[in-house]
């Protein structure tokens, strides 16, 4: 490429110099500049860096000097900060939706956002990166399509798979699209979640959405459910994301531990007194062996008394349970 050429590039690469080599430790020089620019075959003169910093600062970047004998210029902000590109990427590296090689390209993205000094900080890796990661390697582009679909109103078809025993994924209904329509996206458990409205079925259910495969936007305008979906309770009474009918279900407990279930099914549950220093809560749940365990796991103080028939499931649970030891 003709060094002519490289010369209108000059205050971009500069850009990128600053990026890459500075921060408020390594103030680069106007002589260290001006040989950095040599390697990408930019002549530059001592005084001429000044008047560029200048112009930098003009469109916006942060550009500080440090004088001194090691003095320099250098970037005093970025887009991000090293403790919020970490913070990023923990939870790429743990997100068990994210595919590990789809981590790698995201990780790889973000780290470019820091100087050259900070990536091998960057680097460090989370025990949670040997985690059960996600096989669908299109799910952000599923999840692209899905928001899509929602703004333009449109009816989505999709094949919806279920693991093998070779722990692969195959389609359901032998392979059989299904057609709802795209409600909200919710995130729980770590995985995110497609609420939509089956008007074949007329019932509002939700698919995993790293489960989803040949994701497709028709022309078909969205059907509404019959009811308005209350789209906090219905997350709320779902364990797991299990699916089923809600029903309305009561707990005591003491005073004191109340905070559980408000945490668990949100503020609009039901509080009534019992006796001195317990009191009773009522709110709706999806029975399942989900939300068994979860009853189970916060302890015998706080204890599931209606209605009967999960009462009786909560009872089966554990013996089921414990029989297996």
């Amino acid at each position: 490429m003709p060094r002519s050429f490289n010369q209108k590039l000059k205050i971009m690469y500069l850009r990128d110099i600053l990026y890459k080599y500075s921060d408020e430790y390594h103030p680069l020089s106007a002589e260290q500049i001006c040989r950095m620019l040599e390697e990408y075959d930019v002549e530059a003169e001592r005084k001429s860096i000044y008047s560029d910093m200048e112009m930098l600062a003009t469109y916006g970047l942060d550009i500080m000097k440090l004088n001194g004998r090691d003095g320099g210029f250098f970037l005093g902000s970025r887009e991000f900060e090293l403790a919020e590109l970490k913070l990023l990427i923990d939870a790429v590296l743990s997100s068990k939706f994210i595919t590990k090689k789809k981590s790698e390209q995201l990780v790889k993205k973000l780290s470019s956002f820091a100087c050259d000094y900070d990536a091998d900080d960057l680097k460090r890796q989370l025990y949670s990166i040997n985690r059960i990661k996600g096989q669908n390697e299109s799910i952000l582009y599923t999840v692209d399509d899905l928001n899509s679909a929602i703004r333009e109103n449109r009816k989505v078809t999709f094949k919806y798979c279920e693991w093998g025993t070779d722990i692969k994924l195959y389609p359901k209904k032998n392979g059989a699209d299904y057609e709802v329509s795209p409600i909200t996206l919710i995130w729980d458990d770590e995985y995110y979640y497609l609420v939509a409205y089956d008007s074949d079925a007329d019932m509002v259910k939700h698919y995993r959405v790293d489960k989803i495969r040949d994701i497709v936007i028709t022309d078909s305008r969205r059907d509404k459910p019959s009811t308005k979906v209350d789209l906090s309770a219905y997350s709320g009474k779902m364990f797991g994301m299990f699916g089923g009918s809600a029903v309305k279900v009561s707990f005591e407990c003491p005073n004191e531990m109340v905070g559980i279930l408000i945490d668990r099914f949100g503020q609009d549950i039901k509080i009534t007194g019992t006796k001195k220093g317990f009191v009773t809560v009522h709110t709706e749940a999806v029975l399942s062996s989900q939300f068994y365990g979860w009853v189970a796991s916060v302890g015998p103080r706080i204890k599931l008394t209606s209605p009967a028939s999960a009462v009786k499931g909560m009872k089966e649970f554990l013996k089921d349970n414990l029989s297996a030891y």
